[in-house]
């Protein structure tokens, strides 16, 4: 008994592959273009903007008044613009400070509360708490405790001995350490949870291997754990570089608007201040909006380059 001829395997998989329809198109154009048409014209066209205004001198009102100037904002920023060198400066402090105290305690508390200690559940929601939270709200919480007359802190150093008045965010020699406190209190939390997934994907027979070779808890972590969860410290080292580069909000709220107080100078509070600060002088806004751009791009893409090169070798 003779049977029909099969139809060739090719024919077969394109009869069943499924066919975008008109709705799906329109779905996926949606989905698609909505968000890139949002990020082209909030960010990309905004940024196009600023490098060309960085090369002129614009009131901000009248279209008519810009004048092209050249490199003119950018010598006047590395020559004899005062507030420049010192937000530099504070932001190298920042980021020094973020890398050396919270994002290793970050790291410390997700190694210990991987394992699996008492109350663990409790811990990880009390220090990921300040990370729900904006920047804004945690700048709100530690100007309270910060008051120098009914703060929390001044109230514990006057239980302590009487006669302690401390102005924290008004003392330019006190106000960025208070403000690097209070970010460091939330961004602790923040790398906890990352390296806490990154703990919870990690074979445990690499640890008990460790043991039998006779490796205590610190040589561990040091030569295996930490070694092994490479792309998670690289994401934890791209994040903690961003967030001290671009650190604005809570200082913006400590620092009582616009306006730098002595002491709080930051790039991302300089562009501010000239772009939309009394004196507005968009020009000398763009151009350094454009260099805190330049120095972001640099610092990360030659740690990624690097990162990357050693992996192919």
């Amino acid at each position: 008994m003779s049977s029909a001829p099969l139809a060739p395997k090719s024919s077969r998989t394109r009869s069943r592959a499924r066919r975008l329809t008109a709705g799906d198109r329109v779905f996926l154009a949606v989905v698609i273009g909505i968000p890139l048409a949002a990020l082209l014209f909030f960010v990309w066209l905004p940024a196009l903007a600023s490098l060309g205004l960085s090369f002129t001198t614009w009131d901000g009102i009248d279209l008519a008044d810009i004048h092209w100037t050249g490199f003119d904002n950018y010598q006047q920023i590395f020559g004899n613009y005062p507030p420049f060198w010192p937000a530099v400066r504070h932001n190298v402090i920042w980021l020094l400070f973020t890398a050396l105290l919270p994002t290793p305690f970050g790291i410390f508390l997700a190694y210990q509360l991987d394992r699996k200690i008492r109350f663990t559940r409790i811990y990880q929601t009390a220090i990921f708490l300040p990370m729900v939270l904006s920047l804004a709200v945690v700048g709100f919480i530690w100007e309270i405790i910060y008051n120098p007359d009914t703060g929390l802190l001044n109230g514990i150093l006057n239980a302590a001995g009487p006669g302690h008045h401390i102005d924290w965010l008004g003392n330019p020699d006190l106000n960025l350490w208070a403000v690097l406190v209070a970010s460091g209190w939330r961004h602790t939390g923040y790398i906890m949870i990352l390296y806490l997934a990154g703990l919870k994907g990690f074979d445990p027979a690499l640890k008990e291997a460790a043991a039998l070779d006779g490796a205590n808890g610190r040589q561990t972590f040091l030569r295996v754990v930490f070694p092994a969860l490479k792309p998670v410290n690289v994401i934890i080292l791209v994040v903690t570089v961003m967030e001290s580069l671009r650190a604005f909000d809570i200082v913006y709220v400590l620092g009582g608007g616009v306006g730098s107080k002595p002491g709080m100078e930051l790039l991302s509070l300089l562009i501010t201040d000239n772009i939309i600060g009394e004196s507005s002088h968009i020009g000398y806004g763009s151009a350094l909006a454009v260099v805190l751009l330049l120095v972001s791009l640099a610092a990360i893409g030659t740690f990624l380059v690097q990162t990357f090169r050693k992996e192919d070798q």
